[in-house]
């Protein structure tokens, strides 16, 4: 089996999986951190993480790390980590380009003996169907031959106390030896200890389908809170009730966004429309996680219309434009489609979140943050993101925002009381 006295890692995307996998790492293996956004390595260079996965300590504790965009300094490297991510395009199709590039660029450093790990979520069989296929192509080397290949699925949530070495890592090679080694690699630093399984399609299957039940759940939820809304019936008070028995699920309705569980799913739906097998409990577990900004705004549309609010004339204030609370990540977030849904009926929308990068927000969504929201200003107030700062604001300081007696407070998360909110879900 390979030695990991020889091993020099090199982890290719410093994005939220990447970074805590390369500081994690650098305490104690030589680990390049490579990424082709070269405004991220200089910020990283001097321990600066604007995702806030990472701060500075933690960075200059890995002694053995360093950040680049310079492939040629991956030629120092023989074991590479992709984490890069896997999103998917306009119609739902999953979107490989990510990982088509990373796989090209690798290619060109990629050695006899080297081993290169994904991380990045793909439907089972990926790997050897996309990525291997172009380090071949590009480097003129033999898979299983003259290089090999792992797959380790990412589990790391954005924003949450367990750290990559708090999380057990399920890992995989493309032969049983290649297995072992790229297991007593991630032994190295993962202190939950690891889970070898013999095939990479099974380490794969894994990832996906933890994310697909995730997104079913939470989509039974939130066909309950609809349900238990038109009945009258206050969906809180019966997930309440529910968990006075010791076998019932936590889960809650709500937005459903982020890079993960709005996305993951629908790997595993086109792997199974490609079988032939139509996924109907996890398709439709979708449409009813992307209908929630539509139902979400006709319950404010109609609250409103009840207190004779004049829609065309309307200003709403929407708190929490990062896909889960307090994380500054705004992929997939779904308050942005809410907003989208709100414009159809004329209202205009200010959104504000001290937690994300303005900056990014108005690169990436054209949308300009409110720095500090107007006393007495809005028709409508939508707490969409329960981030801290807001549930330290408190309800009666969010509801100085709204016009007073008029204006509607709809607490999606519902991390108020019952009295102290219009609506909530």
């Amino acid at each position: 089996m390979k030695s990991i006295r020889n091993t020099k890692i090199a982890v290719v995307g410093m994005g939220y999986v990447g970074l805590p996998l390369a500081v994690a790492f650098g305490k104690k293996i030589d680990t390049i951190g490579f990424d082709i956004n070269l405004q991220r390595i200089k910020e990283l260079e001097v321990s600066k993480d604007k995702t806030k996965e990472m701060n500075r300590e933690k960075i200059l504790e890995a002694k053995k790390l360093s950040f680049t965009s310079d492939i040629l300094e991956l030629k120092k490297s023989n074991f590479f980590i992709v984490a890069v991510p896997t999103p998917v395009d306009d119609f739902k199709i999953p979107d490989f380009n990510p990982l088509i590039k990373a796989s090209a660029l690798i290619a060109k450093v990629l050695k006899k003996g080297d081993v290169v790990v994904y991380e990045s979520t793909v439907y089972p069989g990926a790997t050897e169907e996309i990525c291997i296929p172009v380090l071949e192509k590009e480097s003129g080397l033999v898979y299983n031959k003259d290089f090999f290949a792992g797959y380790s699925p990412e589990r790391i949530s954005p924003a949450d106390k367990n750290e990559v070495c708090d999380i057990v890592k399920v890992t995989s090679g493309s032969t049983i030896e290649i297995g072992k080694y790229v297991d007593s690699v991630y032994k190295e630093i993962i202190t939950a200890g690891t889970f070898l399984v013999d095939d990479m399609k099974v380490a794969e299957a894994c990832k996906v389908v933890e994310n697909t039940q995730r997104d079913i759940n939470i989509a039974f939820m939130n066909e309950i809170s609809i349900v238990m809304n038109k009945m009258g019936i206050e969906a809180k008070d019966v997930l309440s009730a529910m968990k006075t028995k010791w076998n019932a699920l936590s889960f809650t309705p709500g937005l459903v966004g982020g890079h993960c569980i709005g996305v993951d799913p629908y790997y595993l739906i086109h792997k199974a429309y490609e079988l032939g097998y139509s996924m109907e409990i996890s398709r439709n577990a979708r449409i009813v996680n992307d209908g929630m900004p539509k139902f979400i705004t006709e319950r404010a549309v109609l609250e409103m219309s009840k207190r004779k609010i004049n829609l065309g004339k309307s200003r709403i204030l929407i708190m929490g434009v990062s896909f889960k609370e307090n994380c500054p990540d705004i992929r997939n977030a779904r308050p942005f489609d809410i907003a989208k849904e709100l414009e159809k009926y004329g209202v205009k929308v200010d959104f504000f979140d001290p937690i994300v990068d303005a900056e990014e927000v108005e690169r990436v969504e054209k949308v300009v943050l409110t720095k500090n929201p107007a006393v007495g200003s809005y028709d409508a107030i939508i707490l969409a993101v329960a981030h801290k700062k807001f549930i330290d604001m408190g309800v009666e300081k969010i509801r100085t925002f709204g016009k007073k007696d008029e204006s509607v407070f709809f607490d999606i998360k519902a991390i108020f009381g019952k009295n102290d909110s219009d609506l909530r879900l």
